[in-house]
């Protein structure tokens, strides 16, 4: 194999549960040129990245005219043609993958097991031994049927030197020195059934700061910003607020200096768990099995309501999804998971210094 294309175009959550691909093809195939499509949202998170040599952006907003179109698949074609590719991987698995996969005309084109809107008509449908499980195997199971032993699974995300400053500096700032531990709140979510209340937030935040953990809230945009204030009105002592103040790399390195991650099946949260941050995600729409916390499925709380795992964005019978899942059950849970952390930590300096 000398030329691969990796098509997995957004969203942020999505393209993170596909990251170890781009290791597992690298770790099989080191002399391979891996290029990889993204959309603009989800292009940061690759920027970097180590096991990828090339990324191509898709701006789906300049195709949606009938003038854009015109316009813009030539040159784009073009670029995707710069490269006679040996092989494809669509993981998106839609007919906008099917179509930059098609148009890449690779020798081999395969992709995910549950391919939509024709994609299974343009590249093989792999339905591997993860077929029903978590997404990040059904991921791997792609790069398995392309050769590659994934021996190791690694979630690689490159964070330079400055974002880690700036992250650092802004953290100091806002009364979060070094030493001091923190728990990260991801409160937003694209779908409204994947948040968590502000009043369980603010509750939550109170009682860390009794037990000694700093509350920071990250997010990013206008509702998240919303969301973060009345968490904060609704709190005892107001956690610290950083949401909208970090870009996606920064906000990595803040969850690399956490003591532990919450919040909902999003971006942020599944970005915690590739880094192997304690995380702990409540789950309502969706289910673990699929898109639980990678490597922790055991720090899901799902909601105990028996339509859990609807898979719809919106709630039909007008529920607030999430609200069911009680702030005492997630306080005993983070506790637990932090008692884990400190013994492993502690265990770990002991074989660090008897060796």
């Amino acid at each position: 194999m000398e030329n691969i294309l990796v098509v997995k175009l957004s969203a942020i959550g999505d393209v993170i549960h596909a990251l170890p691909v781009s290791y597992a093809i690298k770790e099989q195939y080191p002399n391979a040129h891996l290029t990889w499509v993204v959309e603009p949202a989800a292009y940061a998170i690759l920027e970097d990245n180590p096991y990828i040599d090339e990324l191509i952006l898709f701006e789906k907003a300049k195709f949606r005219s009938f003038g854009g179109f015109l316009r813009e698949i030539g040159p784009f074609r073009r670029r995707l043609r710069t490269r006679r590719y040996d092989a494809s991987l669509d993981l998106q698995g839609l007919f906008k993958s099917a179509a930059i996969a098609f148009n890449a005309g690779a020798k081999l084109r395969i992709g995910t097991a549950n391919m939509r809107e024709g994609a299974h008509l343009v590249s093989r449908p792999v339905r591997g031994t993860h077929a029903e499980g978590h997404i990040v195997e059904r991921y791997l199971d792609v790069a398995r049927a392309l050769g590659c032993a994934v021996r190791e699974v690694r979630f690689p995300v490159a964070i330079s030197e400055r974002d880690a400053v700036a992250a650092d500096t802004l953290l100091a700032r806002e009364g979060v020195p070094e030493e001091r531990p923190f728990v990260a709140f991801a409160i937003g979510a694209n779908w409204p059934n994947k948040r968590w209340p502000a009043e369980h937030f603010a509750a939550l935040a109170d009682r860390l700061y009794h037990a000694h953990y700093t509350p920071v809230l990250v997010g990013g945009g206008r509702l998240d910003e919303t969301i973060a204030q009345d968490i904060v009105r609704a709190s005892e002592i107001p956690p610290v607020n950083l949401v909208g103040r970090t870009n996606l790399k920064q906000l990595a390195h803040v969850f690399t200096r956490a003591a532990l991650v919450l919040g909902g099946d999003t971006g942020p949260v599944h970005l915690a768990a590739g880094l192997r941050t304690p995380t702990v995600m409540l789950m309502g729409p969706t289910d673990a099995n699929r898109n639980g916390p990678y490597g922790q499925l055991e720090n899901a709380i799902e909601v105990d309501r028996s339509c859990r795992g609807c898979w719809k964005r919106a709630c039909p019978k007008g529920l607030d999804c999430l609200a069911a899942i009680r702030v005492d059950e997630v306080a005993a849970k983070l506790g637990a998971v932090l008692r884990g952390a400190q013994t492993q930590k502690r265990e770990g300096m002991t074989c660090t210094g008897t060796s």
